[in-house]
């Protein structure tokens, strides 16, 4: 019973899962084949094979019914080949089988093979057969032996052994085989399952735990992005650079939270792709072998990213079975290897300036009319892509107290929250917080303070009004040195400059981050220096002299790279784009070459005696009942720096606590005797005491001598 039509599947809808499912069927009738060819040497026949599988005699009753009765076995391979073919000839949609023999250039033969090889993973039943068919070997998917053998015969020209059919499948990535050990005859080949669902039409967003996937019809086009006309117009060029095959690899530069996959999707969405995107740490995966044609077979453009340490060099993945374009991104520091930066093209992406963040804040909320936009463009110094996340936390925390508004505190703990996620891990958050009056120092010191204050505010905003001459080298970064003895206020200082500025403190030991091995100095600041940067934090180097000291002559290797380390900061410093203060207790050894690249240096002095009163005003309880004479007297013997004197106030404090009494004088006394022994010296009120005591005892003394003369 013969079909008189076009096409034996005309009544197959033209879809991928169409396609499929006839291509399933091809590679069907290949393994019936072989089980009557193994008949003529002694197998046992398709009808005993029926009998004990009947679900391959439901197989080969549904072919049946479209194939022509009179075609013998051999013929009906060339069949399937042509019915296949007109099927596609009217099908509109881009098929993924399709993909494999036209872009990877595979063969009809290949292409069957790997159908065989995945039935196992369509239908369980599969996996017993292929259990008998290969006794005594005991595997439940097919050896490279067995996929050959099914796809030999006269029909297949140019096939003439399994090698030959399966080498191609296995060398792209299209098959697998785990037991390599084994001889290759014995190989037990598998279809990755992202591959088998790419065959179906089934990709997800996240098709396999290494990668994401977007589809064409989900990126959004060159028009939508978010970028000043420079970058505009260079990304628009691209695509005729990619279809004229001068350029294949795409290396965008940024700092982290830019959204360069959204650039990146606006390009692979203008050359008619998808995209798939694979993370550094994913990159030595062995499933990613696959990449390359899931790429392929979804018509979509892989993107690798990599976060490089400075002088790390990466060699990104070879993409066998794919031949298009590729994405690169990556931050400022490290490089690529030189086999694939053939035909390269590199973008470098600068932070987004007020009127293009203003334009992601308005796009995030949907709104142009938000409140503050303006402030909140300027306050916020943000990548496109942490602003989107930023908006998302702002969102929700509106909405859990039943807001549809957002206001500016919902983006300030939005924004916090970003900074807890992004660098706790690699610094110390501290809380920003007081005001200018809190901190007391000299005269010199609060002038230097203002000055840094007023950078800091309009450091973004200043780059406008400088002459022609400061342009090309100048960055709105802040880096400020504070330099003093230990307790003199740099610390309060840097905590109040944080709160003044609304931004969040962050501080980083440089005495820890140095590491031994070589590079991984290097290493630690970029991770910790890049992410600050990118969130805009106030960045705290404390024990600055630990990393900034001189550099000394080479007479050894450890010399040479200590000054590499030196020389990393040195440069990293000169480029970094937000407010970094380091803090150091030996101004003396730190480099000169660090102290010309400051732009404020603020000397923090030990307090004199009327800031050492002021200190001891702020820090004691406001209904103490200690005497100002007794203050004054305090502050003139006890040369205490403010660190140690709050220390004091706090046990004093404690002690009238305990005493469930007013804080008095013999308590301040108890407290600053503390301070005096932690440091090993005499308690000077003490000896001013005895002294008095002794002068006292003399005159009474003497006074009574006179009264008897």
């Amino acid at each position: 019973m013969g079909r008189k039509a076009k096409n034996a599947f005309d009544h197959v809808q033209r879809t991928v899962g169409g396609h499929f499912v006839i291509s399933l069927y091809a590679g069907i009738y290949r393994l019936l084949n072989q089980i009557r060819r193994l008949h003529v040497v002694g197998g046992d026949s398709l009808e005993t094979f029926f009998n004990r599988l009947p679900f391959l005699a439901d197989y080969f009753n549904e072919m049946r019914e479209h194939m022509p009765e009179e075609i013998h076995w051999e013929d009906a391979t060339e069949w399937w080949r042509q019915q296949l073919e007109r099927w596609i000839v009217e099908c509109e949609t881009p098929l993924p089988l399709s993909r494999m023999e036209k872009e990877a250039g595979l063969s009809f033969a290949s292409v069957l093979a790997f159908m065989l090889t995945g039935l196992v993973e369509e239908d369980s039943r599969f996996a017993t057969l292929y259990a008998e068919l290969q006794q005594p070997l005991t595997h439940r998917r097919p050896t490279l032996e067995l996929v050959g053998q099914m796809m030999i015969d006269d029909a297949m020209v140019g096939e003439a052994d399994p090698w030959s059919i399966c080498r191609p499948l296995i060398e792209m990535g299209y098959l697998e085989a785990d037991n390599r050990e084994a001889p290759r005859s014995e190989w037990v080949l598998k279809v990755p399952p992202v591959l088998w669902d790419a065959a179906r039409g089934d990709v997800d967003r996240e098709p396999a735990p290494w990668c994401s996937y977007r589809e064409h019809a989900a990126l959004r086009g060159m028009s939508d992005l978010i970028v000043d006309d420079t970058l505009r117009q260079k990304l628009a060029k691209l695509p005729d650079l990619v279809n004229a095959n001068m350029t294949r690899l795409i290396i965008l530069r940024a700092v982290p939270g830019t959204d360069t996959h959204e650039l990146m999707g606006a390009l692979a969405h203008s050359l008619g792709r998808g995209l798939v995107a694979v993370d550094q740490k994913e990159t030595a995966n062995a499933a990613v072998r696959a990449l390359g044609p899931l790429c392929t077979m979804c018509h979509a453009m892989p993107v690798l990213s990599y976060d490089l340490a400075p002088g790390e060099t990466v060699e990104p993945p070879k993409l066998h079975g794919y031949g298009g374009p590729i994405g690169i991104v990556m931050g400022f520091e490290g490089g690529l290897g030189s086999h694939v930066t053939e035909k390269a093209v590199t973008l470098t992406i600068p932070t987004p300036d007020i009127e293009l963040r203003k334009r992601f804040w308005a796009q995030s909320f949907r709104s142009n009319e938000l409140e503050s936009l303006d402030d909140i463009s300027k306050r916020f110094r943000l990548p496109g892509g942490y602003i989107k996340q930023a908006a998302e936390t702002a969102l929700a925390n509106a909405g859990l107290e039943g807001r549809e508004e957002v206001c500016v505190e919902d983006i300030r703990v939005a924004s916090r929250t970003l900074n807890h996620q992004m660098l706790d891990t690699l610094a110390s958050h501290m809380e920003a917080n007081g005001a200018w009056g809190d901190l007391v120092s000299g005269e010199s010191t609060s002038s230097k303070l203002m000055e840094l204050q007023q950078r800091c505010r309009y450091r973004e905003e200043l780059l406008g009004y400088l002459g022609r001459a400061f342009r090309s080298g100048q960055t709105c970064g802040v880096r400020a040195l504070f330099t003093g003895a230990s307790g003199t206020g740099k610390t309060l200082a840097a905590k109040i400059l944080a709160a003044e500025m609304g931004m969040d403190l962050y501080r980083v030991d440089l005495a820890a981050v140095i590491n031994k091995y070589i590079g991984e100095t290097e290493k630690n600041l970029h991770r910790v220096l890049s992410r600050a940067e990118a969130l805009d934090v106030v960045l705290l180097l404390d024990e600055g002299d630990a990393l900034l000291g001189s550099r000394t002559e080479v007479k050894s290797a450890n010399d040479r790279y200590a000054n590499l380390e030196t020389n990393y900061l040195l440069q990293r410093l000169e480029n970094y784009q937000g407010v970094v203060l380091i803090t150091t207790n030996l101004v003396e050894n730190i480099d000169r070459a660090f102290q010309r690249r400051m732009d404020v240096v603020v000397p923090f002095f030990p307090p004199q005696a009327e800031e050492r009163l002021q200190i001891l005003d702020l820090h004691l309880p406001d209904d103490h009942e200690v005497s100002t004479d007794y203050m004054m007297r305090v502050a003139r013997r006890c040369a205490l720096n403010g660190g140690q004197l709050k220390n004091a106030a706090l046990h004093a404090t404690l002690f009238a606590l305990d005493e469930r009494s007013q804080l008095r004088p013999i308590h301040l006394e108890e407290g600053l005797r503390s301070e005096y022994r932690k440091s090993g010296a005499t308690f000077p009120l003490e000896a001013v005491r005895d002294v008095r005591e002794k002068d006292g005892g003399m005159q009474t003394f003497l006074g009574a001598l006179g009264g008897r003369g």
